[in-house]
Parts: structure tokens; C-alpha cells; sequence
């Protein structure tokens, strides 16, 4: 039997964007948190290490709205640094306080300052022009029967946020069995094109599907969406988080957006990369700043 590569991973694309070169790596199958994605990351930075120089991290997440910030499915959320953190908080891991708060040590990195640069320009861009990844999104998903029946957007009526205190009903497959008296009421949006929200984002090994700890943490944190990969890469691979919202992290949750907005962060990453200048080569390579990664260089 043939042993597998310590390399070994799974390469989803391999293409040109703009003036870059990109490869794009999927996690193994049902296979989520930290750990598979640092070792997902660790083992495409072995095999392209004289190449490989900023990264992003793209995918799904639970969305945790307020007052302040009207989050919808299909949304995007972008990290954005924030004082000591570099956009991203790990919302599983630091020391217990007192009644049971965690005081997080230590932080995350912040992107690379290519990557930064390249998300002022877009929004300030967006200022003055319609952005793009609209129309990327809806490219990608007129593509053929198969691309409209996967990523094509479910209907608004299924976008319903509950109020914390409402757990989903036992057995129930769908929201239809859910009342409508503990819905929270929003106002319809116009536009039905997804909206980017830059803020911080939590990350940890632990699946939130309950809203009163989603709230616990958003307040907490002032995180605006869950996810399980980001903090595996952070501490030590320096990326660009972008998320979409496919449920709010509650006990309703279900996968009916997933499609949708994992194809709109995609085609809001899409957009980012035209902004990232063809001077980026002269960044570090991740090889060079990543210190758990100092036996590539020796292999």
C-alpha cells in the first residue's frame, strides 16, 4: 500500500485571479475546527513554499445580529482589526474568572498588510462605484442547471431570526412548525443583494447552536459571526477571514443558505484579489513568518 504524503491535502482549484496565481485547498470531508485547519494549512505551505505568500480563509459562519449591526443570511463578514486583536478571537480558550468568564490571553495575528491595503481601496471604491461581487455571485450561479439548483438564493421568506429565549420545536424538520409570535421583527430589505459587514469574528472548536450563547459571546466579544477554522490559521499563518452567513448560530439552525453564501464570500474574495497589487511577490513568503513552520525549510 502506497503511504501517503506527509504533504498530502485537498486541492479544490488551482487557477489565475487577476494578476495572481491561487490555489484553493478544502478541508476533509465533515472534517471542521482548528485542527484540521492548521494541518490543511501547514500542509499546503510545505508544498508550495517558495511561492506561497498571503492567505485567506473562506467559507460559512453563524451570524450573531443586534440592534447595532442588521445581519442577514447571505451577508458577509470580513475581520477587521481591532486594538490587539488582528480581526479574529478565539471565543474557546483562555483562563476562567470570576463566575465563570474567560479572560482571553494572548491574540491573533492581523492580516497581511497587502491584504489590508487591498480592503481600504475596495471600500472606498464602493463609495463612489457599484461593487462587483453581485454580479460575480450571480455569474457563478446562471453558469448551468447545476450551479442555479446548488447556489442559487433561497427564498427571503426563510431568512427568520427568533429571539433567543425560543428553542427550535423537537423533530421539527423546517421552520414551518415554528411560531410566528416569537419571531423577531425586521424590516424587509429592498436590495436583495448580500451586505459586508467588517467587524470581528469568533473562532473556536466548539459548533454554536444556541442563541442565548451566541449572545453571551457577541457581547462579549463584539464578534459577528461563529466560525470553527480561522483561530487554527491565525495564531501563526497571517490571513484575511471572509464568512458568509448561512444560519444565526441558534437551534433553528439548518443548511439551506450554505450554498448560497459560501459562493457569495467566494465571489466577495473574488473582487478583493483584483484589488491586492502584483507587488505582492515581494511580501514575506509564510515560510519565512510562520515559526511552528521552521522544518519546511529544513526538509
Amino acid at each position: 500500500m502506497e503511504t501517503p504524503s506527509k504533504n498530502e491535502f485537498q486541492i479544490g482549484w488551482i487557477c489565475r485571479i487577476g494578476q495572481h496565481h491561487v490555489v484553493i485547498a478544502c478541508l476533509p470531508d465533515r472534517q471542521y475546527g482548528t485542527t484540521s485547519a492548521t494541518t490543511v494549512a501547514n500542509n499546503m505551505m510545505r508544498t508550495f513554499s517558495v511561492s506561497l505568500r498571503i492567505g485567506l480563509m473562506v467559507g460559512i459562519s453563524g451570524g450573531a445580529p443586534s440592534a447595532e449591526h442588521d445581519i442577514r443570511l447571505g451577508d458577509i463578514i470580513v475581520s477587521r482589526p481591532k486594538g490587539s486583536h488582528g480581526g479574529v478571537i478565539q471565543h474557546d480558550i483562555g483562563k476562567i474568572g470570576k463566575g465563570g468568564k474567560i479572560q482571553r490571553v494572548g491574540s491573533l495575528n492581523s492580516p497581511p498588510t497587502s491584504l489590508l491595503n487591498a480592503l481600504a481601496q475596495m471600500r472606498v471604491a464602493e463609495l463612489y462605484e457599484n461593487p462587483q461581487y453581485p454580479v460575480y455571485l450571480q455569474e457563478a450561479i446562471r453558469r448551468n442547471t447545476r450551479t442555479q439548483k446548488t447556489f442559487s438564493r433561497p427564498d427571503v421568506k426563510s431568512d427568520r431570526l427568533f429571539k433567543i429565549e425560543y428553542e427550535h420545536p423537537e423533530n421539527a424538520a423546517s421552520y414551518d412548525q415554528c411560531l410566528v409570535e416569537w419571531e423577531e421583527d425586521r424590516i424587509t430589505r429592498e436590495d436583495g443583494d448580500p451586505q459586508t459587514h467588517y467587524r470581528t469574528i469568533a473562532s473556536g472548536n466548539t459548533l454554536i447552536k444556541d442563541g442565548k450563547t451566541r449572545e453571551a459571546i457577541r457581547k462579549d466579544t463584539g464578534a459577528l459571526c461563529f466560525e470553527m477554522e480561522a483561530a487554527g490559521l491565525m495564531a501563526d499563518f497571517p490571513c484575511l477571514v471572509v464568512r458568509g452567513i448561512c444560519d444565526y448560530a441558534d437551534s433553528h439552525k439548518n443548511k439551506q443558505w450554505q450554498g448560497y453564501t459560501a459562493l457569495a464570500a467566494a465571489s466577495f474574495t473574488k473582487e478583493l484579489l483584483g484589488y491586492v497589487p502584483k507587488g505582492v511577490s515581494q511580501e514575506s513568503l509564510v515560510t519565512d513568518i510562520c515559526p511552528l513552520l521552521e522544518d519546511i525549510k529544513e526538509d
